[in-house]
């Protein structure tokens, strides 16, 4: 489903864990059919904000909307893909085996062909999982998530463990299905795929610090690169 306007809308988040405050009043836009993507240093938040938007982390404030939709209403299940930091497929079944399980389990058994070619393990769909490259565990974890055509898809470090190469691949990936009208969120370490994202968000300890296009960043901090700029930005002041 193609959608224009935002796609997620944080006010006000807060997230706590045990005496932690570890989502501080976040807000945040997410705009329809682009690649977003969300930078910080390890622990500063990134995984818990994800996890928030796909509705599987209590919250203690504020408000998440998908599409208009509370994020972990019923409805949005099919309209949201997750994929987690770490695999989430059966590591004794094959690649395809995983996908008919999964595909099962959405009422999705269309898709199984489709998905496998998309992340481009074809060769690899009789193999165990277990046999695999962590790159190619994280490809079929990725195929997973892709199964319900969702209109959001969110990717918690999706390329850690890549080469160069399959990461450009996959980052081709995402842009030909934000083209198709999905919305992405992808989490990174990576400075040269932070350039590659439509807009960006920036944390550290919890705060959303900024946002906006890579060119904006650099322009807002003077900065002669997008690496400066996320240095100048997430710095202690």
């Amino acid at each position: 489903m193609s959608e224009t306007g935002p796609a997620i809308v944080v006010s006000g988040l807060r997230v706590i864990r045990g005496d932690r405050l570890v989502l501080r009043d976040v807000d945040c836009t997410i705009e329809a059919g682009l690649v977003t993507g969300l930078l910080g240093p390890s622990g500063c938040g990134k995984t818990t904000l994800m996890r928030a938007v796909v509705g599987v982390q209590r919250v203690a404030g504020g408000a998440i909307h998908i599409f208009a939709v509370p994020a972990g209403t019923p409805e949005l299940r099919r309209r949201v893909g997750y994929m987690t930091q770490a695999p989430s497929v059966y590591g004794d079944l094959t690649v395809v085996e995983n996908l008919r399980y999964f595909a099962r389990v959405m009422d999705r058994r269309d898709r199984v062909r489709d998905v496998i070619e998309l992340v481009g393990l074809g060769e690899y769909e009789h193999s165990l999982v277990r046999d695999l490259s962590g790159g190619e565990r994280s490809r079929a974890s990725l195929a997973v998530a892709l199964l319900g055509e969702p209109d959001l898809l969110v990717l918690d470090e999706p390329t850690v463990g890549l080469d160069p190469l399959l990461r450009r691949e996959l980052w081709a990936t995402f842009h030909r299905l934000a083209d198709a009208g999905t919305t992405l969120l992808v989490s990174t370490h990576v400075m040269d795929e932070a350039e590659r994202c439509d807009r960006l968000l920036l944390m550290r300890e919890g705060n959303m610090l900024a946002e906006g296009t890579p060119a904006e960043l650099r322009a807002r901090t003077a900065a002669p690169t997008l690496e400066a700029a996320f240095v100048a930005l997430t710095e202690p002041r």
